[in-house]
């Protein structure tokens, strides 16, 4: 019987051996289906696991917490809060993880037309963090990859068209032009030596084939802190998922309030709210089922902290039932 994971040459499966080529490891069957019937792992603010401490406040924060980051500690604090991973994308892509929220912006004072990932605080070169995603996915040349840009900041048309540029130098021919969602299998990408899907959700998208519309792949945020109803808002999301034309991204993430943050100032979001409630959602995932109508893309925080990733990808052995089913008669 085929399975998802294969044995590495010792003879025991790690997540690190089966994952970084799980996608290539499929059984034949799930690379016909369409990518938006399977089960993908993903990180929420993929790029957090490194901001810089020493740069400006970023244009996604209010006006009262720049004032606030002139005291020097602060900015500490803000760290504890704007960290959301602790792997960088290449231990990300490692561990199995497909899909990347991505956040950017200009910087202030920056002459050139520079672009760093953003969350609160500046992190790494945009540029950076697309060539280490290229270097993994030319030495796994059957990995796909989603990279969502969703969220810009102090951006211009000039600062998007040199974003642009910048992601078709590094992915060139990996890149996979917009397509009808239900075409899009791995057999497809496979076929035409393509690994990387880029959504950007700004309507500069309709001008580059290489660019998919934002719309083509909605992510429900349910913006709480309450597993209780993180849990609930999920189910209802699912149940409301378009049955084709779009991917569907399961935002399992908690969202710190002003007050939140307040009572947990030092521990951090890591020790106030994913530490705890991270089993929660992991349940939530191991009840889950992929296809037409149930779910696709899951995000998670700190997504090394539990077996996120192979929770995710082992989902998609329920897609293979029907046919061991039909193999017993």
């Amino acid at each position: 019987m085929e399975t998802i994971c294969s044995p590495n040459s010792g003879g025991t499966k790690t997540a690190e051996v089966c994952n970084a080529d799980w996608m290539g490891s499929l059984p034949r069957r799930l690379s016909t289906l369409p990518l938006s019937n399977l089960a993908i792992p993903g990180s929420h603010d993929s790029f957090s696991y490194w901001v810089d401490e020493k740069s400006p406040v970023g244009p996604d924060q209010t006006p009262a917490i720049k004032r606030l980051a002139r005291v020097s500690f602060v900015k500490k604090l803000m760290k504890k809060w704007s960290v959301t991973q602790n792997l960088t994308f290449r231990e990300q892509l490692e561990a199995g993880i497909r899909y990347f929220d991505l956040r950017v912006s200009s910087k202030p004072g920056d002459a050139n037309r520079e672009i760093y990932f953003i969350h609160g605080l500046f992190g790494i070169r945009v540029w950076d963090g697309l060539m280490e995603i290229d270097s993994f996915l030319t030495q796994h040349p059957k990995e796909v990859v989603f990279l969502d840009f969703n969220h810009f900041y102090a951006m211009d048309d000039v600062h998007h068209e040199y974003l642009i540029q910048r992601i078709q130098e590094a992915f060139g021919t990996k890149l996979f032009p917009s397509e009808r969602v239900e075409n899009v299998t791995l057999n497809t990408l496979w076929e035409k030596k393509c690994q990387v899907l880029i959504f950007y959700h700004s309507p500069l998208a309709m001008q580059y084939p290489f660019l998919w519309p934002g719309d083509r792949i909605p992510a429900p945020w349910a913006n709480t802190t309450c597993v209780r109803k993180l849990i609930l808002f999920l189910d209802t999301t699912l149940g409301e998922r378009a049955p084709r034309g779009a991917f569907h991204v399961s935002q399992a993430i908690l969202t710190p309030r002003v007050k939140t943050i307040a009572r947990g100032l030092v521990g951090g979001l890591k020790n106030t709210l994913v530490h705890r409630n991270l089993p929660v959602i992991l349940n939530w995932v191991k009840t889950q089922k992929p296809g037409v109508l149930g779910v696709n893309i899951i995000t998670s925080d700190f997504v090394d902290l539990v077996d996120f990733a192979t929770t995710v990808i082992e989902l998609n052995n329920l897609l293979l039932q029907g046919d061991r089913a039909l193999a017993k008669c």
